[in-house]
């Protein structure tokens, strides 16, 4: 599978660390949050068939965190994200 890094150009997948659920990066604060929202950021993850958003991170590179969109069922790259313009977008970023 190739990976078309933002920055780097089309990359094996082999230089990538798969880590997950993309909406992991949407972590609930457990105070104010509630527990519940907590529970299920730690817990509870969707299995989607189809279009996903995916944590990769860029071991055997420039050690960027990406989010890839890819189709679960053809393993397609639909869209691939800079992990931190993603989180800026959100207002979650610094």
């Amino acid at each position: 599978m190739i990976i078309n890094h933002p920055i780097l150009g089309p990359r094996d997948a082999q230089e990538f660390v798969y880590l997950g659920d993309a909406s992991l990066m949407n972590r609930p604060d457990g105070m104010s949050d509630g527990i519940e929202a907590f529970h299920d950021y730690l817990y509870n993850r969707d299995n989607p068939a189809g279009a996903h958003r995916e944590l990769w991170y860029h071991e055997q590179g420039d050690r960027s965190w990406l989010v890839v969109t890819r189709n679960t069922v053809t393993h397609e790259i639909l869209k691939v994200e800079l992990a931190r313009d993603v989180a800026s977008k959100a207002g979650r970023g610094k």
